[in-house]
Formats: C-alpha cells, sequence, structure tokens
C-alpha cells in the first residue's frame, strides 16, 4: 500500500512539473493536475491539501537533487585536486544551474513564483541547511579556519540565491553574465577567509573587515 501510494504521489508530482511548466504557477489548479495525472481530483486530496502543497513538494523533490548535485559535483572537483574558496563556490553554484536547467518547473514554482508562504519559509531553511553543509566542507577541506562565521555562509547563500532569481527572472537558460558577476562577487566576498596555501593552519589571510 505504502508503495502504491508513493506511486500515487509521484505521478501527481509529475504531472505537475509539466503543466506548470506549460501553463506557469498561477494559472494550474488542483483539478489541472489530477486531469493531468489521470486521476480522480479527490484522489489528489488524499495527498495533498491544495496546489501549493504540491508545488511545495515538488520543490523539495527538486532540492533533493539539487543536494545531491552538489556533492557529487563537489567530489569531483575534489577528485582533480585540491578545493578552493573559488572552486568551491564556483562548483556549488553551477551545481545549483544544472537542476534549474533540467527542471524548469522548479525555476518557475520557487525562482519565479514564490507566493507561497509554506515553499518560502522551506527555501530559506534548506538555505540555512545548504550553508551549514559549505561551511563544514570549507573548514574541513582547510580552506578557511574556524573563525569562519556561519553567518558568512548563510549569507553568501542567500546572495546566490538571489542571483539565481535574477538570472532566470526572463531566461529560461539563465543570464550567463548575471551568473559570473554573481560567482565572482561570492568569491571575493568568502575569499576573505581564505587561508593562505602555505599558511599556518588556523591563520587566515587578511583580517576581515
Amino acid at each position: 500500500m505504502q508503495a502504491r501510494s508513493r506511486k500515487k504521489v509521484e505521478a501527481l508530482l509529475d504531472a505537475a512539473e509539466r503543466i506548470v511548466v506549460e501553463r506557469g504557477v498561477e494559472a494550474v489548479s488542483t483539478r489541472d493536475i489530477a486531469d493531468a495525472a489521470q486521476v480522480p481530483v479527490a484522489s489528489l486530496y488524499q495527498y495533498f491539501a491544495d496546489k501549493e502543497a504540491v508545488f511545495l513538494a515538488l520543490a523539495e523533490r527538486h532540492m533533493a537533487e539539487m543536494d545531491e548535485q552538489t556533492l557529487v559535483d563537489l567530489a569531483e572537483s575534489r577528485a582533480q585536486g585540491p578545493l578552493s574558496v573559488g572552486s568551491l563556490v564556483e562548483t556549488s553554484m553551477r551545481a545549483f544551474i544544472k537542476v534549474y536547467l533540467r527542471r524548469p518547473a522548479f525555476v518557475e514554482i520557487y525562482l519565479r513564483g514564490r507566493t507561497n508562504p509554506a515553499l518560502h519559509a522551506y527555501g530559506r531553511d534548506h538555505n540555512r541547511r545548504i550553508a551549514a553543509t559549505l561551511h563544514e566542507v570549507a573548514i574541513e577541506e582547510g580552506l578557511a579556519g574556524p573563525d569562519l562565521p556561519e553567518a558568512a555562509a548563510l549569507l553568501a547563500v542567500e546572495l546566490g540565491d538571489r542571483v539565481f532569481q535574477l538570472a532566470f527572472e526572463r531566461d529560461d537558460d539563465g543570464d550567463a553574465a548575471v551568473i559570473e558577476e554573481g560567482i565572482a562577487l561570492l568569491t571575493s566576498y568568502l575569499e576573505r577567509y581564505e587561508i593562505a596555501p602555505a599558511a599556518t593552519a588556523g591563520v587566515s589571510v587578511g583580517t576581515p573587515a
């Protein structure tokens, strides 16, 4: 029964993903989603309270995919040589972009349609989790000392989120110039905390203003 339920939920999410790209967030109703999934609308309400709950579940699925892509790409980057702050920033941001490009519904729901309070709150919580992970990676890899503020990592992730909003606001492929400037901006900001290769462990280059 659980397997059948999961299959039904996935079918509803897949249907929502298709029609959001075709019509946009505001034009989609629960009946539209049910029709696209070829199930009675009552079946949708067994799992979701409304269309906003469907969109939240879809965003959660895409964010999980984003987390996985980021970890995979960081592992590949690490295999090619030691990470730097610059490569950490660029690898992470380009991993996000990969998911946005292959999940256009995610762009519609998360970057262009943030009218759902629950989705907004989930996005902020996801940013905090991403920031905590990247903060941990930076320290474990010896890129920054323990004096790297968690607030700096969180601010960098939040700024990156805004960069993606601007880059994908009207461009389905993401505005390359905005993305490049965003990567440069975040790299410059975080490099204040980077440990020089020849520096003694725990000694940062420069003192944050």
